[in-house]
């Protein structure tokens, strides 16, 4: 395993360096969601036991659907625990989007906790840490900037996030065909830009986005 400037530099380092330091159940927590016009910020929180059997883990980004469906699959089923955490258009519009992805990183990180499994270090990814949920025992948490391609729990968690999300802007899609959701997912592209010019938005678009208010 490589050094780069002191840090390691390749996917689990970060779960190394944390159980050198004593830390034993080790969560990673991102979302997925940001940029898009439309639908909700989604956030995942995932337990990976240190000796699972996942292979591959990484990015979503970096990985093409198909891979991301096969992983999720894995993810869920081999995880310790892991929960989903969704905040919508209107609750966006209404804290921005930065709050409003905190806050579903702080509900996914609940469900792991009401199924009775508790980290003792959390991973996010980028340089906000979320509010842990109400009554949650202190859990230390940790801020690292693309931890999803230096944390195997994070990258499960943006694998989660990205294909539950993706798999709702399907859904999505029966109901509003005409913006195309099923293909850019609610991401600004010019046919999804123009088909707001056309149709005006539907209930799911963010009307504080440029692109979509008036």
């Amino acid at each position: 395993m490589k050094e780069k400037n002191g840090s390691l530099d390749r996917i689990g380092s970060l779960e190394i360096l944390a159980r050198s330091q004593g830390f034993v159940k080790i969560a990673g927590v991102d979302e997925v969601g940001r940029g898009p016009l439309a639908g909700p910020v989604a956030a995942a929180a995932v337990i990976l036991p240190a000796d699972h059997s996942i292979e591959g883990l990484n990015d979503s980004k970096k990985l093409s659907h198909r891979r991301r469906q096969q992983l999720a699959e894995q993810i869920c089923r081999l995880a310790e625990g892991w929960g989903l955490g969704l905040v919508g258009p209107r609750r966006i519009d209404q804290v921005n989007i930065r709050v409003a992805s905190l806050e579903a990183m702080s509900i996914a990180l609940e469900q792991v906790l009401l199924d009775g499994c508790i980290p003792d270090l959390v991973f996010t990814d980028g340089r906000d840490q979320f509010p842990l949920p109400q009554g949650a025992p202190p859990i230390e948490q940790r801020a690292v900037i693309k931890a999803d391609s230096l944390s195997e729990a994070v990258a499960a968690a943006s694998i989660v996030a990205k294909v539950y999300r993706d798999a709702l802007m399907q859904e999505y899609h029966a109901h509003w065909p005409q913006y195309g959701f099923d293909k850019h997912k609610g991401y600004p592209t010019k046919f999804h830009k123009q088909a707001i010019v056309e149709h005006g938005p539907c209930e799911i678009h963010r009307l504080s986005f440029s692109g979509v208010k008036p």
